[in-house]
Order: C-alpha cells, then structure tokens, then sequence
C-alpha cells in the first residue's frame, strides 16, 4: 500500500523509537527526508543518520539522542499535511516555544531551520515543529 505522508511516517518512527528508548530507527530512504534530517542533525536533535543498503530497498538509519536518559527530541508534529499545505514567508515564520524549538521549512534554497530561513530572507512550506 502505498505511503500518503513519508515524512510524517519518518517523524512518527523518531517519535515512537525515543518512547522505546532505541538507540536508531529505520527509516526508507527519500531525498526530502535526509534533507529534514540535516536540520535535526544540524540543530543538535539527532546524533546522526547514515543509508542502510542491508535491505531490499535503500534506509535511512536514524541514531536517536538522549541527554541524561531523556529524549533530545521532546516533541514532534507534522504541520503541512497532504490534505492542508501550510505555507509562510520569512516574517512570519512560527516560532516554535520562543524559540526554544525549530520549525523545518521547506523554501527555494533547501530544506532550512526557521532561523536560517529568516536569514536568508525567505518563506516556504512549514513541514515540521520540534522541541
């Protein structure tokens, strides 16, 4: 059966392999998904990923991070959905718990954090909200 969100699919495996306190988690492979994993390795949220061609088809293995025993990664949703895109420019950006967060944008120039989005000076689909 075919996947309608693969990005939300990979956030939900993040999610419930940190609740299962795993040290990685298997995710397939998509270029969309290694950029948004970029910015979570970039802004410190994952340790790191690396492809996984141990299978039939090509993954993405995911080394989660913990501090003190606690996930790294407190809170992670979907905003821009199949059904409902979400889009904003640079200013209005959503800052995730005052800035305690990131948001993971999607713009012209790659796939940025909401910081090096207003940067840059540009806007895009918001895929993601971590804290």
């Amino acid at each position: 059966m075919a996947m309608t969100d693969p990005l939300g699919d990979m956030l939900t495996r993040i999610r419930n392999g940190q609740q299962a306190k795993k040290d990685s988690v298997l995710s397939p492979a998509s270029t969309l998904r290694a950029n948004v994993l970029e910015v979570l390795q970039r802004e410190g949220f994952i340790r790191g990923y690396a492809e996984d061609d141990s299978g039939q088809h090509k993954a993405l293995r995911i080394e989660l991070k913990y501090f003190e025993g606690e996930p790294a990664i407190k809170y992670v949703a979907r905003v821009s959905k199949p059904g409902r895109r979400v889009y904003s420019g640079s200013k209005d950006l959503p800052r995730v718990r005052n800035g305690l967060g990131i948001t993971i944008v999607s713009t012209p120039r790659g796939v940025l954090s909401d910081a090096e989005a207003r940067d840059q000076n540009v806007g895009g689909e918001v895929l993601a909200e971590v804290f």
